[in-house]
């Protein structure tokens, strides 16, 4: 049916946007999988956590994964095919998602302290578990985060127990290396206000693409219920 110049616009904005939506979602959703199931990681799903925050995060990328997959279907959907219910349905769970990540930047820029001394402990925990068994999933989770954060075990790089899992380091350097769950507990309270304009940027992008989802709908009805040329 013929939109008008801003609906065409919205609908090719809506339709760039979902792809990509489409391809985040499937990033998560197959990254959160592999943290599941891979024989790497399984065993910290066994593990009795005093915190559950590496378990809770790989099943909130799975199902955010999988929330972000059904979303961009029904936006792809309803532009394309311009369908007025689809996109209602996008619209929808486009503001729910818009709002959680509005709550969830300002819960993580209220709570950084308290997230950070539970990553801490968790970090502190699967050392625990390397030290007591040398299981190697835990040997490959400890090389993941000391290479990321750059840092070493709980006193640095002079920690005896999991140097093999640590950043390579200057000779100098090993005196002044950091500590992990110091590295960690830094890293949440000076990089707060990063991580709530974060949330706070993705909720904009999505209140953007619900904009462009509203004029769309409104368009499609226009052209709807004009009538036919003569």
């Amino acid at each position: 049916m013929a939109l008008d110049g801003c609906g065409q616009f919205c609908k090719c904005i809506l339709i760039i946007f979902n792809i990509i939506f489409a391809l985040v979602g499937l990033s998560m959703l197959g990254l959160g999988l592999w943290l599941r199931l891979s024989s790497e990681t399984r065993g910290i799903f066994d593990i009795d956590l005093r915190t559950q925050a590496f378990v809770i995060g790989v099943f909130g990328l799975i199902v955010l994964g999988a929330v972000l997959l059904l979303v961009a279907s029904f936006g792809d959907y309803g532009a394309c095919s311009e369908n007025r219910t689809a996109l209602g349905v996008f619209s929808t769970l486009l503001t729910i998602l818009a709002l959680l990540l509005i709550a969830g930047g300002a819960l993580a820029y209220t709570r950084r302290s308290e997230v950070g001394e539970q990553l801490a402990n968790f970090y502190i925990t699967v050392y625990g578990e390397y030290v007591n068994k040398a299981d190697p999933g835990m040997a490959v989770t400890l090389t993941v985060i000391q290479n990321t954060l750059h840092c070493c075990g709980l006193i640095g790089a002079l920690d005896p127990l999991v140097r093999k899992t640590c950043p390579e380091t200057g000779f100098i350097e090993k005196f002044t290396f950091p500590a992990c769950p110091t590295v960690i507990l830094d890293l949440f309270n000076s990089k707060g206000p990063l991580v709530m304009g974060l949330f706070f940027g993705i909720s904009a992008m999505l209140i953007v693409a619900l904009v462009c989802s509203s004029c769309l709908s409104k368009a499609i009805k226009q052209s709807q219920t004009s009538p036919p040329p003569t």
